[in-house]
């Protein structure tokens, strides 16, 4: 199937995750003519805010709105016009029955053949973790024809891929994927400068973009690769043949 014809959900914990691990895809497949769809599920106000709350007299209400804002410009940047911040509580970040049911629901009516999202352990970040484990258990709920949900139909098995994480060796994070973005790199680095309140992220995620185009390279033998995003597996591929 090529990429045109897909649809790739994004469920991202905090206002700027999808943008560090996977802007570069994300706008890749936009420009390829792909139905995307980013769900944001906190600001991240309460930890993923900290040089904002350095400002004297910061408040609540004032963080959300700057979040809000580089959240909405970065996903403008990568060209996303579906996205929904569903404005959950941060550190921690918990998963309701109220959140669990909305996310079944949402796979079920955007039937992605994709699914991007946190890998399965972030050593440094549990609500990275209890969202890996929330989508997982609500796309295998959005397959389960017992499972009712009013105004929907029960989906095939979607394909599931884990972010990097940011203290990738810390986190025993394993790649089991790379993706070419030298493409859409440049829209990726305009969406990371969106994020003023996280700005020491932006040279990380440059370097590692372009540390993971090198690996590219090196095992694909294509010289074209300079930039590249990798991801995790959830489940092994399956193929007629040998890839």
């Amino acid at each position: 199937m090529a990429i045109h014809e897909k649809s790739l959900l994004v469920i991202s914990a905090h206002a700027a995750d999808f943008v560090w691990r996977s802007g570069g895809v994300i706008a890749k497949y936009v420009d390829e003519g792909a139905k995307v769809k980013v769900v944001v599920l906190s600001l991240g106000v309460r930890g993923e805010s900290a040089h904002l709350w350095r400002e004297p007299g910061q408040t609540t209400a004032r963080v959300e709105e700057i979040r809000r804002n580089e959240c909405l410009n970065a996903a403008s940047c990568l060209g996303v016009e579906d996205i929904e911040i569903w404005d959950y509580q941060d550190y921690p970040l918990l998963v309701t029955d109220e959140l669990a049911g909305r996310l079944v629901h949402t796979i079920r009516k955007f039937r992605p053949d994709i699914i991007l999202t946190h890998d399965k352990y972030d050593v440094l970040n549990p609500d990275h973790n209890v969202v890996s484990q929330a989508v997982l258990s609500a796309s295998i709920q959005s397959n389960s024809a017992g499972v009712l949900v009013e105004g929907t139909t029960v989906t095939k098995q979607m394909r599931i891929y884990g972010f990097e994480p940011h203290q990738t060796e810390l986190s025993h994070f394993t790649p089991g994927l790379f993706v070419d973005i030298t493409n859409s790199y440049s829209k990726k680095r305009e969406a990371m400068n969106c994020f003023l309140a996280q700005g020491h992220l932006i040279e990380i995620y440059e370097q590692r973009a372009f540390l993971r185009g090198n690996h590219a390279r090196r095992i694909s033998g294509n010289q074209n690769y300079r930039y590249a995003e990798c991801f995790a597996s959830f489940f092994p591929p399956v193929c007629e043949e040998l890839i």
